[in-house]
């Protein structure tokens, strides 16, 4: 069976409506039931929600009434209502509630890595909405009662969509379809945020100017709030034309097979470690944090040639099996990437390098000396180390900078949303290989 919740209550068998002549008190307390699959949903709960304060004397013997006719109903296609304790339950198993496969799908997209993956899963979910939930049976409070997130959770899905589409270059899409929605929901910044966006990227200035200006006047008139934090800056960054503005997915970024990496800029390996972290000073810029999971992790160090593209395939496919090891390996990454960064900066940071060193002696425990194709032996980390390996090769190239005199050169971009890492042999250069930091700062945009 497959219930639509999502608009009009419908229930369908093999594509055929049925219970289309059903009372619409028994179809409210069937989609009740259907909302709470697989648990219970007691007689008093059931008898509050249909006749909210104002239930009849006979209202426990009608509920009794309504779910022996839904019994009978629905018996032929396999679905049950059970009795249990003081209450009733429906088993979802085996049956297709549209409410829970939006949910479900909403979630997964929010999950998901990969921006195309993301706005498949957003698309598939968003297909389910055909309106407000239970439209022709449920009144504004009952409604409200039942599922009042499923609404917000909507305006998310959607707001979410539009910034993936955005990363992907897809903003003629944007544009078209938040029209609408705006016009609808004109207080939601988030969904402002993303059609301006899409507006300046299509060459459409003014009119995202418009749109902030706009939006500004509801929120002054309708709340007595002005726009929020992040829409303010928005609408400075269009008014200056910030060329970052201009550039679909993360900011700074190439893309490696289906993963989003940051730009090489260092010149070293252990370098390009701690820039994986796009602005080590001032505000968090959307897209900055590169290690969002270990697929990302795994690509990066086949890239910067830390270990070979057959080991990022298997460790790839190994933590598809160990999701909850993987995470602990991720966040082991982050916190060497922090005390690496704070030992690369301050030499005088003890706790820091003490911090590091215990990194690379663990991986050296687990070395093997190897010859590479070129003939000569090096020490590497062992395959059979499992999901650390990226950490621990990232370890090796650490501890060769760590012991080189190279890392007297190391210098951090003073740019005031940057302090990526590189090394400065000659002794001239000031800033990092990022167009926008030097310039900015000696035409006085900084």
């Amino acid at each position: 069976m497959e219930f639509q919740l999502l608009g009009p209550f419908a229930a369908r068998h093999e594509g055929r409506q049925v219970l289309v002549g059903s009372r619409r008190q028994e179809r409210c307390l069937l989609a009740v039931l259907l909302l709470h699959a697989g648990s219970v949903v007691t007689t008093g709960r059931l008898i509050d929600l249909l006749w909210d304060d104002a239930p009849p004397a006979s209202a426990r013997g009608t509920v009794h009434t309504y779910v022996g006719r839904l019994r009978a109903a629905l018996r032929p296609y396999g679905v049950s209502v059970e009795t249990r304790h003081d209450g009733y339950a429906v088993e979802g198993d085996g049956h297709v509630i549209d409410a829970r496969e939006f949910t479900t799908l909403v979630r997964q997209a929010a999950q998901a890595r990969d921006p195309v993956e993301r706005i498949g899963h957003y698309d598939r979910a968003l297909r389910l909405w055909h309106g407000p939930l239970l439209a022709d049976v449920a009144d504004d409070r009952l409604r409200a009662r039942l599922g009042a997130g499923l609404g917000e959770l909507r305006l998310s899905a959607l707001e979410m969509r539009a910034e993936a589409q955005l990363s992907t270059g897809a903003h003629d899409h944007v544009v078209t379809d938040l029209a609408p929605l705006i016009e609808e929901h004109p207080t939601r910044e988030r969904l402002v945020a993303a059609r301006m966006t899409a507006l300046y990227r299509a060459g459409r200035q003014a009119e995202a100017l418009q749109l902030y200006l706009d939006t500004r006047r509801v929120l002054v008139r309708e709340l007595g709030i002005e726009p929020g934090a992040a829409l303010r800056t928005l609408h400075e960054r269009v008014l200056r034309g910030d060329a970052r503005l201009d550039r679909p997915g993360p900011v700074y970024a190439v893309r490696v097979g289906d993963q989003w990496l940051p730009w090489s800029t260092s010149g070293h390996p252990a370098l390009e470690f701690c820039n994986t972290y796009a602005g080590w000073g001032g505000d968090r810029l959307p897209g900055s944090e590169w290690l969002g999971d270990y697929a990302t992790l795994a690509v990066w160090a086949g890239h910067l040639d830390l270990i070979e593209e057959r080991q990022v395939t298997r460790l790839r496919e190994e933590a598809r099996r160990q999701p909850d090891e993987a995470a602990l390996v991720l966040d082991e990454a982050r916190r060497f990437r922090t005390d690496l960064y704070a030992c690369l900066t301050d030499p005088q940071d003890g706790r820091a390098f003490k911090a590091v060193a215990a990194r690379v002696e663990r991986a050296a425990r687990l070395s093997v000396f190897t010859r590479g194709e070129d003939g000569l032996g090096r020490w590497r980390p062992s395959p059979s180390t499992g999901l650390p390996l990226p950490v621990h090769a990232v370890a090796h190239s650490v501890a060769e900078l760590l012991a080189d005199a190279r890392r007297f050169t190391i210098r951090s971009c003073p740019s005031r949303d940057c302090g990526w890492l590189f090394l400065d042999e000659s002794g001239r250069r000031r800033w990092c290989s990022l167009a926008t930091c030097g310039a900015q700062r000696n035409t006085g945009g900084l």
